[in-house]
């Protein structure tokens, strides 16, 4: 199968990609892989785990492995053996350029870019663009996955978000202060038949015109943001309050990281959509919302080495406080990665079952999933194995 994606020489993507092709070549194992698992077996029939890779980027460096070994003389996250095997495969992966309109002011921290908006093109010739490029690439098993950095806050107006037919007269109307970059992607792949997935805070196909087009085209879509690290140990852990009846008085969330998302979450604009997403989560969980601190702040040394610090306050029998500590310390693109592969083959898998719309039995991957309030991991964990079992 065929993934398209957004921010193509990113870390997230460029692992992904080594990943995909050590995989193929029978020199990686599959841990870290959801759809390996016992309940997901026969996968494989509707998306193989054989991988081709194309994308959008702002960073114009000259090809995928070229950006991979740049990732790699800074975190050294997987042994150079995989890398240099795969380098070939690497190299023929080149990117197009891509937008990043409205990315906020954190977008200046990944250095020199080039932008379609910066060669004073309109709304309009940027879709097309974008959605030629796609075209090129795609055929009947292309899924597309934004990775690219996280947006600000978007301006959403209900006369250009609430409908389609908004939608698209803000293109032709050429209203940029309306759109954004994951915006624009989202629009293309869905008119284009294309499941799209967001694994960013980023509105990307969340807003009601696009959910729309969604049903209109009769396309899967899922997202947002992935859940990978201290968000995922938030939602494991919540849960056990509430099925032991004690009370979460507050929860402080201290994560520091650097590499190139560090840069981007280091302005405000960007930094507040990210804190958000991880904020709602305890609220949804617990039904009501606890005192809560949620800080990310960027520590260059730490490169992708992304480390949170959590403390707990509770309440139990007598009501006597107690308190817990964890620290989670991981490399974000490989516990991302192998996610990235999961949910291509999961949305090309409910594009071959029929499914349109809002995949919202994908919940298990995001922190934000759209069109539901199911965020105990335990939960969505058994809601994504039903859904595949009913539907295979």
């Amino acid at each position: 199968m065929k993934i398209w994606v957004i921010g193509a020489y990113g870390i997230v993507s460029t692992t992904a990609m080594v990943g995909a092709k050590a995989i193929a070549k029978e020199i990686a194992p599959r841990t870290g892989l959801v759809s390996e698992l016992p309940p997901f077996r026969g996968i494989d029939k509707y998306a193989p785990l054989e991988f081709e890779f194309g994308g959008h980027e702002v960073r114009m460096l000259k090809n995928a492995f070229e950006a991979a070994e740049e990732h790699w003389e800074l975190n050294r996250h997987f042994e150079r053996d995989l890398l240099d095997a795969v380098k070939e495969d690497l190299e023929k992966i080149v990117a197009n350029k891509g937008t990043a309109l409205n990315c906020g002011t954190g977008i200046q921290g990944l250095g020199k870019i080039e932008t379609l908006e910066d060669d004073g093109l309109t709304l309009k010739e940027i879709v097309n663009r974008i959605t030629e490029d796609i075209k090129r690439f795609a055929d009947d098993e292309t899924v597309v996955i934004n990775l690219a950095s996280t947006e600000p806050l978007p301006n959403l107006s209900e006369e250009y978000h609430g409908t389609l037919e908004g939608f698209e007269r803000m293109i032709d109307e050429n209203k940029k202060e309306y759109a954004s970059a994951s915006m624009l992607y989202a629009y293309a792949a869905l008119k284009l038949g294309l499941p799209y997935a967001n694994f960013t805070p980023s509105p990307g196909s969340a807003i009601p015109a696009l959910k729309e087009l969604a049903e209109k085209m009769g396309v899967p879509h899922a997202g947002n943001d992935g859940k990978t690290g201290e968000t995922l140990v938030k939602t494991t852990l919540a849960p056990m309050f509430a099925y032991r009846n004690m009370e979460v008085v507050g929860w402080m969330s201290y994560n520091i990281l650097g590499d190139y998302d560090g840069k981007v979450l280091s302005a405000r604009d960007n930094k507040e959509s990210k804190v958000l997403s991880k904020d709602k989560v305890l609220e949804k969980m617990l039904g009501y919302s606890p005192y809560s601190i949620t800080e990310i702040q960027y520590f260059p040394s730490l490169v992708d080495n992304k480390t949170a610090f959590d403390f707990i306050h509770f309440k139990g029998f007598l009501g006597r406080l107690m308190k817990f500590y964890f620290i989670w310390d991981a490399i974000d693109a490989i516990v991302a990665a192998p996610l990235i592969l999961d949910i291509a083959r999961f949305l090309l898998f409910a594009k071959k079952k029929g499914v349109k719309g809002v995949v919202k039995e994908m919940a298990f991957f995001f922190k934000s999933p759209m069109d539901t309030n199911v965020i105990n991991t335990h939960e969505q964990f058994e809601v994504l194995k039903k859904w595949y079992s009913k539907l295979s």
